[in-house]
């Protein structure tokens, strides 16, 4: 039976104070590759300790610079990391014995991620939040999206058990940066794929995502954190379609991230 070798590909930017927990918990890859957006804090001379291979390009945006980490590696499997997550114990042994097992007969695999918000693991609103995170490289794609960009694979995809550990936010600081951020690149797939202003959206998306997550997901039961990221998630919904409005008065004036001015914005 020959033993199915996996790549871990990581695209970084000012990441240094965790990304070495990411490295660690992915010892036992046969291979890992960080593509680093020339950051300043030592992010590549931490990966560099960690034995990984640290490559530096410009940001191009998610998508891109994920398919660009992907296309370095060497091996057949991929299994894509960001430095805010980190392979649980459960899932390491599951991803082990799946290396040495039969050939496999799907192409993807879709991992749960558990996030810690807050400092609690939210165990409801968030959660299974399944990703598609170990891939045939060559049965896989990004759909063109600028956020929350989504990998396919052509082909069928099984489901792991083992959880992804997600440590996002340092703070709501942070994620307040990053809903801003993330709300102007929605709205710029939004006008991409021609979907206009709508006043209904404005009004009614916020208190029915604040609804799907504390009460359908009982976010409820994971206390104060379940309780304010189901407020913040409603919000997040009022400014994406508060950017396209914006967007549209402008006239297409957020700038992208594929645009060379902005080559060295951070993935925040």
């Amino acid at each position: 039976m020959v033993t199915k070798k996996i790549s871990i590909a990581m695209v970084t930017y000012n990441e240094a104070d965790r990304v070495g927990d990411a490295l660690r918990s992915v010892e036992w890859a046969d291979e890992r590759v960080v593509v680093d957006s020339f950051s300043s804090d030592g992010t590549p001379e931490v990966c560099l300790r960690w034995g990984a291979q640290v490559l530096q390009r410009a940001w191009s945006g998610y998508a891109d610079q994920k398919q660009f980490a992907v296309a370095q590696t060497r091996h057949d499997w991929v299994l894509l990391l960001d430095a805010d997550e980190r392979v649980s114990p459960e899932l390491r042994e599951e991803l082990l014995a799946w290396r040495e097992g039969p050939p496999a007969d799907q192409v993807g695999y879709y991992v749960p991620r558990r996030t810690c918000f807050l400092g609690r693991w939210i165990r409801h609103a968030w959660w299974p939040d399944h990703q598609l995170r170990l891939f045939l490289k060559t049965s896989a794609r990004w759909a063109p999206r600028r956020v929350h960009e989504s990998l396919l694979v052509t082909g069928p995809a099984g489901v792991l058990r083992g959880p992804l550990h997600h440590h996002t936010y340092r703070n709501l600081e942070e994620y307040v940066a990053r809903m801003n951020r993330y709300g102007e690149l929605a709205a710029l797939d939004y006008q991409d794929a021609g979907r206009r202003f709508r006043w209904w959206d404005l009004v009614l998306a916020p208190p029915a995502t604040f609804l799907k997550y504390y009460v359908l997901k009982q976010g409820f039961r994971d206390g104060y954190p379940g309780f304010i990221l189901s407020a913040l998630s409603g919000f997040s919904a009022f400014v994406k379609y508060a950017k396209l409005r914006e967007l549209e008065q402008r006239g297409g004036g957020v700038p992208s991230p594929e645009a060379p001015e902005t080559s060295q914005t951070p993935p925040l």
